[in-house]
């Protein structure tokens, strides 16, 4: 077992990516915190790491609610007396035009749309790595990964997103300078196309458009990122830190 004893806290657990990765972080002898925005779906996943043998603890709640964010670090804490690795997942897509002028009619992005993607992806991560972070120095140990997407480097429709996931790639570079001394490791998992529920809705045509960009010719699996994930936090990467690790096959070569 990779992670076995350890304690990991994955946000935006309740589905997808953050439900892969709790799943097998459990399955690996972790004690696996979860917490999402969706209490319902925070309980299933509690639910399921348990039935199949796991240790969790569900606490729900918003990344971007500063007293959200210290109960579960805190809470944590308080289960399990450490907190050993992160994985920042939770986010959100609000996606249109910055500019749009159709039928004589000009439409803009607004802060509607805007503000919410920066808050949970860019705010959210920037506040759990900081609460994380103080049981870790204390410790002198841990892991941290953060989400950015193969959007970080420019999708028509995702301004407000790829600003979100650009900005993810930055913070993870400098709190991985800034917290090496520590022994702290902290990375990114720039996912591709991956089949999660933000997926959902896309129509026929364009879903055939991004899987003919795609090298490997489809989307990839929770998982698959869940597997990276798994890399990033344990033993096998103690000397990697502020990279970022693209999963989207093959898709970033070429763009």
């Amino acid at each position: 077992m990779k992670l076995k004893d350890k304690v990991a806290w994955i946000t935006g657990a309740g589905n997808g990516i953050g439900k892969a990765t709790a799943l097998l972080f459990a399955r690996e002898g972790a004690k696996v915190v979860v917490t999402d925005i969706d209490e319902e779906a925070v309980q299933r996943i509690y639910d399921e790491i348990k039935l199949n043998g796991g240790e969790a603890l569900a606490i729900p709640g918003s990344v971007t609610n500063p007293d959200d964010v210290k109960h579960m670090a805190d809470g944590a804490v308080l289960a399990y007396k450490r907190l050993d690795i992160l994985v920042n997942n939770a986010g959100i897509n609000r996606d249109g035009l910055v500019v749009r002028k159709k039928d004589g009619e000009l439409t803009l992005m607004g802060p509607e749309k805007w503000d919410p993607v920066i808050e949970v992806n860019l705010k959210g991560t920037f506040l759990c790595a900081q609460a994380a972070a103080v049981p870790m120095i204390d410790q002198k140990f841990g892991r941290i990964v953060n989400t950015s997407s193969i959007g970080a480097l420019g999708n028509v429709g995702q301004a407000n997103y790829a600003a979100s996931k650009a900005g993810v790639i930055g913070l993870t570079r400098s709190l991985a300078l800034e917290w090496a001394r520590f022994n702290i490791n902290v990375n990114c998992v720039a996912p591709g196309g991956t089949q999660t529920q933000m997926m959902d809705g896309i129509p026929e045509k364009i879903m055939q458009g991004l899987l003919g960009r795609i090298p490997m010719r489809r989307l990839g699996e929770p998982e698959e990122i869940a597997a990276a994930h798994l890399f990033l936090v344990s033993d096998d990467s103690a000397y990697i830190t502020g990279q970022v690790l693209f999963v989207d096959g093959g898709i970033s070569v070429g763009m």
